[in-house]
């Protein structure tokens, strides 16, 4: 039985937001499992009814990123609590056709050797450092610089990779 060393997605998302964001989110998978994968294959669902999430660029079905997994962990996007972001560390772009089959659920977990990617080959690049002006979700700024408890914690949050619910606030008048 081969390993199943990559982590294959579905994704509504272009390969431009992928890497801004620092990886592909915000998925409901096993970490666990996710943690021991290598290999982050990113294929293109260009069919999602949410068109206001979506900004798809490459063809329906196909495999456009292929990413080393430098990590697995809570996805800060709003609305996301028990969502993963898997996060890579360096990324190619591929064009692989028909990659996605139709399968039920968007996370797949397969042998990168399965899908005919042969990693040797592709040219990686690093990943650009995620900025906090290209972070998802990027913390509200209100125009009295004023925050609500829930954005500091979200903040607070998104900065230390944990999930806002491990954040505490203390006020001292």
């Amino acid at each position: 039985m081969e390993e199943k060393d990559a982590v294959v997605v579905f994704t509504a998302r272009s390969p431009d937001r992928i890497i801004n964001e620092g990886g592909s989110q915000a998925w409901v998978l096993n970490p666990a499992r996710a943690k021991l994968a290598r290999w982050l294959v990113c294929t293109q669902n260009r069919h999602n009814p949410n068109y206001e999430f979506s900004d798809a660029t490459e063809p329906h079905g196909a495999a456009f990123l292929v990413g080393r997994i430098s990590g697995v962990r809570r996805s800060p996007e709003e609305g996301s609590e028990d969502r993963w972001i898997i996060e890579i560390g360096e990324f190619a772009l591929v064009s692989v056709p028909d990659v996605w089959k139709h399968w039920r659920n968007p996370v797949r977990y397969m042998s990168i050797k399965e899908l005919s990617i042969d990693v040797k080959s592709l040219s990686f690049e690093p990943m650009p450092k995620v900025s906090e002006a290209t972070a998802v979700p990027p913390v509200a700024a209100k125009a009295s610089g004023a925050l609500t408890i829930a954005e500091a914690k979200k903040g607070i949050a998104l900065t230390f990779g944990v999930h806002p619910d491990a954040v505490e606030i203390t006020i001292r008048g």
